[in-house]
């Protein structure tokens, strides 16, 4: 269970149930206990009765006197007692009539006891002693039954009812316990790169959740300086990096001028200019990857249709994919709005058909294919190259991995290798996801699949 309220409910509905439970369970033992002593007690005295009845000679007196005296005695109670006297190891000589002809059965080493008389049913038993004779009188338990019946019922809707109660106690409680965590929450959410001054309201109370509170306060102001020195680096490292490499090659194109200078010296300074133009992409590359992932980009993600930005795009992807003798193929499906800024989103479809041009033989087709249906528009770019593996595809949008075929081997190619870094970060700040995957078997092509997120109608 995701929630915590929820796990706070049933932790404190379970709790009070439980110790409701283990009350009633030790009430049943109490009420049970007296109500049978109650029964002992009304045993013994039927027992005093028989006793002052026979008188203290009782010894002398015939069994046919004891047994009348005995039935004077106790026929008045024949519904509430049943009477059995009888010598040690011998027959008894008297028998109630309620005990139709049975005996009161004798748990040894109990004087007093709960057993099961046959045609009688359950009953409460106490054995007494008047030399030589053994008497036995026993209650029914049915009432007893019946009362502990009633309160197992009545327990049992009781807990029922309070597990019922304790939950929506448990619940409301729970909320107001976890308040302080949402409204941390909530500040925590508004926190952004926009807004790195908010901090989360501490209150005055010393306890766990305002600790935590400080504690994301504290963190939040070490995000904000590093957010600071990232923006001073994005800003600084521009001037600093690029100002000397314009300044070479300023000085190479300069010298390529001279005409006195040798054949193979040119060359070296072209492979130098070439160089440096490499080096400036990767600092720009760099620079752009480091704003996105500090998320200090501006994004300009306004409701567009993707079919008109298509078209235009479209365009100068047709020009391009001629020029290095491939065609261009595109279509999208269904209408609607997407929030995207129009710029980014050109600069990753033209990192991933610079790619895919890199990669096809000529005369071979690449193909787009746009679909915007439930909420996600789907863009899926598509070549005839050698693709990749599997493994592969997980580790293409790595920064600095460069795949020159599908094979095992990496080998380097004039790429920077982070135009699919940085076309990941600019789908990522859309909202949306960017994967690859195989076309097909090996050798069949490889296919870039980018979904965002639409507005729904």
């Amino acid at each position: 269970m995701r929630s915590i309220g929820a796990r706070i409910a049933l932790w404190y509905a379970g709790a009070a149930t439980a110790t409701l439970a283990v009350l009633f369970v030790a009430g049943y033992a109490l009420l049970e206990r007296n109500l049978l002593h109650g029964l002992d007690l009304l045993n013994r005295a039927e027992f005093q009765q028989i006793a002052s009845r026979l008188g203290p000679e009782y010894e002398t007196l015939s069994a046919p006197f004891i047994e009348m005296r005995i039935r004077e005695t106790t026929e008045s109670a024949s519904t509430l007692f049943y009477i059995l006297i009888r010598l040690p190891k011998q027959n008894a000589i008297f028998r109630s009539t309620n005990l139709n002809g049975h005996d009161i059965p004798d748990v040894a080493g109990a004087e007093q006891f709960s057993v099961r008389i046959p045609e009688v049913g359950d009953v409460r038993a106490a054995e007494f002693y008047m030399k030589p004779f053994i008497v036995m009188v026993a209650t029914p338990l049915a009432q007893v039954n019946e009362v502990m019946a009633s309160y197992v019922k009545v327990c049992a809707a009781l807990v029922v009812a309070m597990l019922a109660v304790s939950l929506l106690i448990g619940a409301g409680l729970s909320r107001l316990i976890l308040a302080p965590v949402r409204l941390i929450r909530d500040a925590a959410l508004r926190i952004s790169s926009d807004n790195l001054g908010e901090r989360i309201a501490v209150a005055d109370v010393r306890d766990e959740v305002s600790d935590v509170a400080r504690l994301l306060n504290q963190m939040f102001d070490r995000l904000e300086a590093t957010f600071l020195q990232i923006r001073r680096f994005t800003a600084e490292a521009s001037h600093e990096l690029k100002t000397p490499l314009s300044l070479i090659r300023l000085q190479a194109e300069r010298m390529i001028g001279d005409e006195s200078l040798p054949v193979r010296h040119r060359e070296a300074l072209q492979d130098q200019l070439e160089e440096i133009e490499r080096l400036t992409r990767i600092i720009e590359d760099l620079l752009l990857l480091s704003r996105a992932d500090a998320h200090v980009m501006q994004l300009e993600l306004v409701p567009r249709d993707p079919a008109a930005f298509l078209h235009g795009f479209a365009q100068d992807a047709q020009a391009l994919a001629e020029h290095q003798g491939l065609r261009f193929e595109w279509s999208h499906e269904g209408h609607g709005a997407v929030p995207f800024d129009e710029r980014w989103m050109r600069q990753v479809l033209l990192n991933l058909l610079v790619n895919a041009i890199r990669v096809s033989p000529p005369g071979a087709p690449i193909r787009l294919n746009s679909r915007l249906d439930q909420g996600v528009w789907q863009l899926s770019l598509q070549d005839q190259g050698p693709g990749l593996t599997p493994e592969q595809c997980e580790r293409v949008f790595e920064r600095f991995v460069r795949f020159v075929d599908s094979g095992a081997d990496e080998k380097e190619d004039r790429g920077t290798g982070l135009g699919l870094a940085i076309s990941r970060s600019i789908v990522g700040l859309h909202g949306g996801t960017i994967s690859a995957h195989p076309a097909g078997p090996p050798g069949s092509g490889l296919q870039v699949l980018v979904e965002l997120p639409a507005v729904r109608a």
